[in-house]
């Protein structure tokens, strides 16, 4: 038994060394990370030169940069709450364990097993009526069976090694889509809450907007009264009032609708935080001001999306070596130590030691082209992920450009508006003062409230733009996770 044993160890000691010796032996072509070449962003200059009293926040939390404590707490809830962001992490749960499962089966596997078989032999069987003419035959029979077994496929072309490469590519990959998930959930969330502050205040213009039109058609009624105006000039005021009274039901839909969304994205039922953010309408918050001193490469390095295209394409890499490896003999060993014995009385004795060994090769010879056929779809799906990731920074950079420019253009549309306002107000001031001379007619009035209200409301549903151009900056430029360092 001890020789069996000694045996047993000197195959596995000498299996595991060739297996050293072959493991740096991989078929396949090694992965090198595409090279990619930016010019530097052409629309920079505009956001670099902004006017603004806030700094530049750091990009892992750029929503901390609006000096606004319910934004904070909003997107800290949807990053806390969400439930996509939920789904992710599950995602890379599972991704993890596919690579684990791939590294297992790098290495042997070890199996413990015990049976115990009683039987009642039938002499009418052929193995029966054939013992059954032996002396001292009988029909009871009973067997005991111990041991562990081992099983291992040696490594030869690198297949293996090159699947688990793979799985810890896609390992990666997942966990940067976590990421960008993380980043789409804290966008989506400002973006909902800055929607909801723009209808707010909105609904703040239109409401004060009433208050004054029923004030000018009070007017108008007590010039009526006191002989100077016309019923006419009182239906035209009404109008007027009525008009802006109609602005109100739209603006609580759409409002209505980002609460509702808002909700959804901190993964609670819609309406739960309704009430908090109606309580205290707030203001558009400030925009704070947007470094722009990444260039293209740095974007591209942060970019969760980018990050997962990238470790997609080295999986892919993998995947060729995985498929040539089919061309090379598989090898695997097997064996087993343990104990058989047909009575419980001698079984764990050295005649009832059962040593057994296995050596198996398996190789594709002739398979009609289907090996062939699996390299050339491995090859093209790595040449589907070269441009996928290609694609992938293109449109990145696209994305910071598009960014860029929307927010350098609607801050200019903000001071204009604002300017327009200002004048707007002042006509409207100077001709209710004209009307209660007598010196124009209603007509003048309405018209001046009329264009006023319209610039009023287009001025804050263009600030809300503003802040959510910023937010579209920040998440252009990958901003919402906490980039590791480099060290050196």
């Amino acid at each position: 038994m001890r020789h069996a044993t000694t045996r047993a160890t000197a195959a596995v000691t000498s299996a595991l060394i060739l297996s050293a010796i072959l493991a740096g032996c991989a078929v396949g072509p090694n992965y090198v990370a595409p090279a990619t070449k930016m010019a530097p962003f052409h629309n920079s200059t505009a956001v670099a030169t902004r006017q603004t009293t806030l700094p530049a926040p750091k990009l892992d939390n750029w929503w901390t940069g609006f000096n606004d404590p319910m934004l904070e707490r909003v997107v800290q809830r949807a990053l806390d709450q969400n439930l996509d962001l939920q789904s992710s992490i599950a995602r890379v749960t599972q991704a993890r364990a596919v690579a684990q499962a791939a590294g297992a089966a790098l290495l042997p596997t070890f199996d413990a097993q015990a049976s115990y078989t009683a039987a009642h032999q039938s002499v009418q069987s052929p193995l029966g009526a054939l013992a059954s003419a032996f002396p001292n035959y009988s029909r009871n029979q009973k067997e005991y069976i111990a041991g562990m077994t081992a099983s291992w496929e040696i490594d030869l072309a690198g297949g293996l090694r090159r699947a688990h490469s793979a799985a810890r590519d896609e390992e990666q990959a997942a966990e940067a889509a976590h990421l960008g998930t993380r980043i789409t959930v804290a966008a989506d969330a400002a973006d909902a809450y800055l929607q909801v502050r723009g209808l707010q205040a909105q609904l703040a213009v239109t409401q004060d907007q009433v208050n004054t039109d029923q004030r000018l058609l009070d007017l108008v009624k007590a010039r009526v009264r006191a002989g100077a105006a016309t019923l006419r000039e009182v239906a035209q005021a009404e109008a007027v009032l009525r008009q802006a009274r109609a602005r109100v039901p739209s603006l609580y839909v759409a409002l209505e609708g980002q609460l509702n969304r808002l909700d959804v994205l901190m993964g609670v039922q819609p309406g739960t935080y309704a009430a908090e953010l109606n309580a205290n309408p707030g203001i558009i918050p400030e925009i704070p001001a947007i470094s722009t001193d990444d260039q293209p490469l740095d974007v591209l390095r942060r970019r969760p999306d980018i990050i997962a295209a990238e470790r997609h394409l080295a999986a892919t890499n993998e995947e060729i070596g995985v498929a040539i490896s089919e061309y090379y003999p598989k090898i695997s060993l097997s064996g087993a130590l343990g104990f058989d014995s047909i009575t419980g009385q001698h079984f764990f004795s050295a005649r009832s030691f059962q040593p057994v060994g296995t050596g198996a090769l398996r190789w594709r010879l002739f398979d009609f082209g289907k090996v062939d056929a699996e390299v050339v779809q491995a090859r093209g799906a790595h040449a589907e992920a070269l441009a996928q990731y290609r694609q992938a920074a293109l449109k990145a950079t696209e994305d910071v450009e598009n960014a860029f420019v929307a927010l350098s253009q609607t801050e200019i549309r903000v001071q204009e508006l604002s300017a327009e306002v200002a004048a707007l107000t002042r006509a409207r001031d100077l001709s209710e003062t004209a009307y209660r001379a007598g010196s124009i007619t209603l007509t003048d009035v309405l018209d001046a409230e009329r264009q006023l209200l319209t610039s009023r409301d287009d001025l804050d549903a263009t600030r809300a733009d503003a802040a959510r151009a910023a937010v579209s900056t920040f998440r252009a430029l990958g901003g919402g996770w906490d980039i590791p360092q480099r060290e050196g």
